[in-house]
């Protein structure tokens, strides 16, 4: 019976994945502690896995592709290259409703190409709109300390927050690493659970967690309301504010909040937005208002933008994108074979629905009302080739993860 139920209502759930990010050495800057468990396994002090090659940049060695002029160039998105349009076409042969896609092409030297297709079709962004929070944060920090981006990592470093009842519930774990007993487990997120805001953006972005995505939220709307007094704000003060504050006001200014700073350069809300916290225990607090929309214009938008320091400021895009840097476990799209050597800045996302349906017994990422399936990337080369790619699926009883590694692929040769 409770099967059936299940079933009639839809299942819904957000992808996540351990997909760590942020350069080894960054703990210093940041505090990040897993950071400190792959520097150790690095150096050989302790035992464990080391990502791919490509997943060994030092946090110096990231940059931005698209500053200056070639970044300029940029302000609007170029038209389709006809070679290279045609090329991408082919990869989609038997063409439907089930995937759209922008490919952009930026290796320096040569000139850029920019390939669509369906590129302004709404599907659920899933964990991908984990980005969109992500820029809302480095917006409202900005704001706290607008003269100092190095006052806003030290903020970030050493402003510890608990999670409360906002990180329930998220079955997918995050990494914790004990710096004491040098032991690094994986488990779900729990209300006790107090790390630094690189921390819980990192856990949002990394592992892709769904209650740090909820805490980081959060903290941005205390951002936003307490300004320069949030770094001293305490929890029961925090508290207290979602205690007081009428439920439809929080609602409209969360959901303004976050999606102002891709408003600003020129997203719009057709082609990408967020309007719902990542978990229930959030949502008790901070109800849902718009919806959420993703198209592959959007991020492909978005990603440039990054790529230009145009996303809140230029220190705060290159930010973006070292958070963005998969370092360890590689999934989906971003586990093709074929970018191994390359640094990857990536986000995954995908999201469910089931409903009744004879001789069809549902399953994770096999939706039969809607099944999602998202991945935004920007891919580097060692041989300088650099691209960037968004890609949106709605393939209904399949987990798309094969077809996209393949794809991306497919996708590489092209490019290369």
């Amino acid at each position: 019976m409770e099967k059936k139920r299940i079933l009639v209502l839809g299942l819904v759930l957000l992808f996540t994945y351990n997909l760590f990010s942020y350069p080894i050495d960054g703990y210093e800057t940041t505090g990040i502690r897993r950071l400190l468990y792959l520097q150790m396994v690095q150096k050989g002090e302790i035992v464990g896995k080391l990502p791919k090659e490509g997943a060994l940049l030092s946090i110096n060695d990231i940059h931005l592709n698209l500053l200056g002029i070639r970044g300029d160039s940029l302000a609007i998105l170029p038209v389709p290259d006809a070679k290279f349009q045609k090329s991408v076409e082919a990869l989609f042969p038997n063409l439907d409703e089930s995937y759209s896609i922008a490919v952009l092409d930026i290796t320096e030297g040569h000139p850029m190409r920019y390939a669509k297709i369906k590129e302004r079709q709404g599907y659920q962004p899933g964990s991908v709109a984990k980005l969109i929070v992500l820029a809302g944060m480095f917006n409202e920090l900005k704001q706290i300390y607008p003269e100092s981006f190095e006052k806003r990592q030290q903020l970030m470093k050493t402003k510890y927050v608990r999670g409360g009842k906002w990180v329930n519930y998220d079955e997918h774990t995050i990494p914790v690493f004990d710096t004491e007993k040098k032991v690094l487990k994986s488990r779900v997120a729990v209300e006790s659970d107090e790390f630094n805001l690189y921390e819980w953006a990192d856990h949002m972005i990394s592992a892709s967690n769904n209650g740090a995505a909820s805490v980081v939220w959060r903290e941005v709307i205390l951002m936003h309301v307490f300004k320069k007094d949030y770094p001293k704000i305490t929890e029961e003060q925090a508290n207290n504010y979602f205690a007081t504050t009428p439920k439809s006001e929080l609602a409209e200014m969360a959901v303004e909040i976050v999606n102002e700073p891709i408003r600003e350069i020129g997203i719009a809300k057709e082609e990408l937005r967020v309007g719902s916290l990542f978990t229930q225990g959030a949502k008790s607090y901070v109800p849902s208002s718009g919806g959420s929309i993703g198209t592959p214009i959007g991020f492909m938008k978005y990603l440039v933008a990054v790529e230009r320091g145009k996303m809140v400021d230029e220190k705060s895009s290159l930010e973006i994108k070292r958070l963005m840097y998969a370092t360890a476990t590689r999934i989906r799209y971003a586990s093709s074979p074929h970018l191994n050597t390359a640094a990857v800045y990536f986000k995954s996302g995908s999201l469910y629905q089931c409903q009744p349906e004879e001789g069809y017994e549902c399953q994770k990422y096999m939706g039969n009302k809607n099944n999602y399936m998202n991945s935004v990337i920007i891919v580097e080369h060692s041989d300088g080739r650099t691209y960037m790619v968004a890609l949106m699926s709605n393939v209904l009883k399949k987990n798309s993860a094969v077809d996209h590694n393949a794809l991306a692929s497919k996708i590489d040769r092209v490019i290369r």
